[in-house]
């Protein structure tokens, strides 16, 4: 069973849901992929821990400091996704890469495989498939909107800028 509470962010509505341990899924409402991976049955449970802890996390990041932990995660998935996810979450805060660039990380012959498993990342910004962007580094395949992921990536870049002041504060400040 999974459970599974709602966060308003600034760019609209997200479901967290969880398997009462882990992290499994964080979708911004009507996202392409939405919930794919959830159990049959979920049950509404916006007070579980995990829960307040992802709304921390969230919490930081929308206000421009970068949180120093990650919530318990539990990747579902093929292992050739999970592979693909757990390569995005070395991609640094502010920065983006390839998809030809993560297929040659991988040692994987097809940017396009890569792809179709960074479009289906079920927890969208922890796992920050919106800094992967096109060979040219145009801003193609976020299964929440390409808008979307122009913030995200924007939102990073100017806090980012703005560190000295006001911005991403990193756990060695």
């Amino acid at each position: 069973m999974d459970y599974t509470a709602h966060y308003p962010s600034p760019l609209g509505d997200m479901l967290m849901a969880s398997d009462g341990d882990a992290l499994v899924g964080l979708w911004f409402d009507g996202q392409q992929h939405f919930a794919e991976t959830l159990d049959a049955e979920t049950v509404e449970r916006p007070d579980l821990q995990l829960f307040a802890r992802v709304r921390q996390w969230l919490d930081l990041y929308f206000g421009g400091i970068m949180p120093d932990f990650v919530p318990p995660l539990q990747l579902r998935g093929s292992d050739f996704q999970k592979r693909v996810w757990r390569a995005l979450l070395s991609i640094p805060m502010g920065q983006t890469e390839t998809y030809g660039g993560l297929a040659k990380q991988l040692g994987c012959r097809s940017a396009q495989a890569i792809g179709g498993a960074v479009g289906r990342n079920p927890i969208s910004i922890i796992v920050p498939c919106h800094r992967v962007v096109g060979a040219d580094g145009a801003l193609i395949g976020y299964a929440a909107g390409v808008d979307k992921k122009r913030w995200l990536l924007e939102w990073e870049r100017r806090a980012l800028d703005n560190h000295s002041e006001k911005g991403f504060l990193c756990s060695e400040d």
